[in-house]
């Protein structure tokens, strides 16, 4: 086989790079029985890895009054996910109606959801009113759009949105520039309207931040939360009953990157409370989170088949997924990490384009990465996709979006969606 485009030959180790450093919950032997029972490209998810992380989760935190977890359905909208995650403790954070009724579906309802949107139409909150979930309002607007639709709840959160008070990071972009959240000024304004109008309960929520891995930007959203809690307290008499940290807690998608340390964020945390809070004389004040890809991100994968191996100006692997499968690499650059099963102890000695076949140019998965020797009919598997990537799948090119797998926690696997057909496809349209 020629290379082209500067990949080495792939008897020619020289100056290759080291073997691959991410692991899989399976063998090739095992993944190739799953193969045979699920047709590839599906998306599988690790059921123990994923109840011992939110265990983590809860452990780091348990000092904290009234810690939950929020868990972002639009990460990973799969009941079979969010009763997993129920029975671990942590409720829903909801985003539009599908997701309202979802969490319904897998019996999260009233105060474990928390229902936070933007530009909401009245039926949503009718619907998230009538499952007594918390409405986190994202508008100074909302206000009245809520009290068309519903009696008032007796809990009401908003949104914060800091502005240029506080730097975001590269994916959620500046919070001055965003869409979502009440400025200062709008806060201050909205918590004393809601309780001329018989509101009782309050909550503050903010999300600054996007798969943000430096833990200190954790705490100091923690610090801002506190300060306008206090401040809501001394200006207007408003009691904070809970402030949500939002999520945006990263993970390491590059072998060489390291997940955020949960314990040192609580431990600051903890700090920062105990001398504003408890100082303060608003002990307790509960604090909750609403993590999505942290929790299950690192426990999907994407198994794929090598259709071809193609060699034009570049060398190509072509696979049986693409953008419809997992579209973050192409809408932000992203990196997800590729493990060739049964090559995991070969040096990465050739270069590739890995690539879906939509009709994009955009449509790859990966760019001059450095793998082992392809060939056709090899497993690939794809890490990182258990938030935000089936979910993300789209209909372009009339392609279908794939299967979702569970590896429970004895070995065993579940189908927990099955992949799409052309007549799910064809079935909205008026022929």
């Amino acid at each position: 086989m020629e290379y082209w485009h500067g990949a080495p030959c792939p008897n020619d180790t020289t100056g290759a790079e080291p073997m691959d450093t991410k692991t899989l919950p399976f063998t090739k032997s095992e993944l190739k029985k799953i193969v045979e029972k699920y047709p590839t490209p599906f998306h599988i998810y690790d059921e123990a890895a994923i109840r011992k992380n939110a265990q983590k989760m809860k452990d780091a935190f348990s000092w904290m009054p009234g810690f939950k977890n929020y868990y972002a359905v639009k990460a990973c909208p799969n009941p079979s996910i969010m009763k997993i995650l129920k029975e671990e403790g942590f409720g829903a954070d909801c985003s539009s109606l599908p997701e309202l009724i979802l969490a319904e579906k897998a019996g999260i309802t009233g105060e474990e959801i928390m229902f936070t949107s933007n530009d909401t139409p009245a039926d949503e909150f009718k619907e998230a009113k009538r499952l007594n979930a918390i409405i986190n309002l994202d508008d100074i607007l909302h206000i009245e759009i809520l009290g068309s639709s519903a009696e008032l709840p007796e809990l009401i959160c908003f949104r914060f949105n800091p502005g240029n008070a506080r730097a975001g990071n590269v994916i959620i972009g500046h919070p001055e520039e965003a869409k979502y959240g009440l400025t200062k000024d709008q806060i201050l304004k909205a918590y004393p309207l809601m309780k001329q109008k018989g509101v009782n309960r309050f909550g503050l929520h903010t999300m600054v931040a996007s798969n943000e891995l430096d833990p200190d930007y954790i705490v100091e959203t923690a610090r801002m939360l506190f300060e306008l809690a206090i401040e809501l307290k001394e200006k207007a008499d408003i009691r904070i009953e809970f402030v949500n940290m939002g999520g945006g807690i990263g993970i390491p998608y590059k072998p060489e990157e390291k997940e955020m340390d949960l314990f040192y964020v609580s431990d600051e945390i903890k700090k920062i409370y105990n001398k504003m809070i408890v100082t303060a004389g608003l002990d307790p004040l509960n604090i909750v989170f609403e993590c999505g890809r942290m929790v299950t991100g690192p426990y999907g994968y994407l198994v794929s088949t090598v259709r071809q191996v193609a060699e034009k100006y570049k060398s190509y692997a072509g696979l049986d997924s693409c953008m419809t499968n997992l579209m973050r690499p192409a809408l932000y650059g992203a990196y997800h990490h590729i493990t060739v099963p049964g090559k995991e102890n070969l040096p990465l000695e050739c270069t590739y384009d890995v690539a879906g076949s939509l009709c994009e140019n955009n449509d790859k998965f990966a760019i001059d990465r450095k793998l082992p020797e392809l060939e056709t009919g090899d497993l690939v598997v794809i890490h990182d996709t258990g938030a935000h990537g089936h979910a993300m799948g789209f209909n372009y090119n009339g392609k279908l979006r794939s299967s979702e797998i569970l590896l429970q926690k004895d070995g065993s696997t579940k189908l927990i969606r099955r992949a799409e057909t052309m007549d799910d496809y064809f079935a909205t349209l008026n022929f």
